[in-house]
C-alpha cells in the first residue's frame, strides 16, 4: 500500500508541531521545572522572581494552541489512512475480478475444447503429400479445420473452401489421435498428387 504525498505531508507537519511542543517544554523545564501546572506567582500572589514568567505563559500559551493542531492533524492523519486503505481494497476487489474474470474466460475455453466432438475422419494420407508433411495420419479424427469445427460443420465443401482460402499458408488443425488430441499446422499447396493435401477425408455419421 502506497502512501499518498498528502499522507506524507501531514506526517511531515504532525512531527513539526511535536517538535516544537518539546522545545517549549524544555524551555518550561528550565524554569525551575515549572512544566504546565505549577503556579506562576508567590505564596502572596505576585510573579515569582526566581523565573522568566513572561517566557513561561507565552510558552504555556503556544502549548495549548499546538495541542490543539495536534489533535487536528491527527485527525486528518486518520482519514488519510481510512482513503489509503480503502483505494488499496478497491484495487484489490478490482484485480481479483479481473483475475476471476481471466480464469472463468480460461476454464471456459478449456471446456469448451474438452466438449468439442470430431467432425470427420481422415481415411487415407498420400505419401510425399502437404498432409504427410504435416503430420496427418490415417485415422485422425477432426476436431477443428481451421475455422470449421464441429458446431459449424455442413459437409465437406467447407473443408474445400478453407483449404483454398489458405492455400500456401499454415492452417491450425487439431484432431483426435488414439484418444488424445494433437495440434497440427498443415499447409495446402499444389504437389505432383491430387487436390492440395493429399489426403481424403469423410464426414462423421451423426
Amino acid at each position: 500500500m502506497a502512501a499518498t504525498t498528502k499522507y506524507k505531508s501531514l506526517c511531515k507537519k504532525k512531527e513539526e508541531i511535536e517538535g516544537e511542543i518539546k522545545e517549549l517544554l524544555d524551555l518550561l523545564e528550565s524554569q525551575k521545572g515549572v512544566g504546565l501546572k505549577e503556579p506562576l506567582t508567590d505564596a502572596e500572589g505576585f510573579p515569582r522572581a526566581d523565573i522568566d514568567v513572561y517566557s513561561c505563559r507565552h510558552a504555556r500559551h503556544q502549548i495549548s494552541c499546538l495541542q490543539n493542531d495536534h489533535v487536528a492533524i491527527m485527525k486528518d492523519i486518520e482519514e488519510e489512512l481510512n482513503n489509503i486503505h480503502q483505494q488499496a481494497r478497491e484495487q484489490k476487489s478490482q484485480t481479483d475480478m479481473l483475475a476471476e474474470s481471466v480464469s472463468s474466460c480460461i476454464d471456459g475455453t478449456a471446456s469448451m475444447e474438452i466438449d468439442r466432438l470430431p467432425f470427420a475422419v481422415v481415411d487415407r494420407v498420400d505419401p510425399g503429400s502437404p498432409a504427410a508433411y504435416g503430420g496427418l495420419e490415417i485415422g485422425d479424427q477432426l476436431i477443428e479445420f481451421g475455422s470449421v469445427m464441429s458446431e459449424n460443420f455442413d459437409g465437406l465443401q467447407m473443408l474445400a473452401s478453407v483449404m483454398q482460402h489458405s492455400k500456401g499458408r499454415p492452417l491450425r488443425c487439431v484432431v483426435l489421435r488414439n484418444g488424445r488430441k494433437a495440434a497440427l499446422n498443415v499447409t495446402p499447396n499444389t504437389w505432383s498428387g491430387p487436390g492440395l493435401l493429399g489426403c481424403n477425408i469423410k464426414p462423421n455419421k451423426k
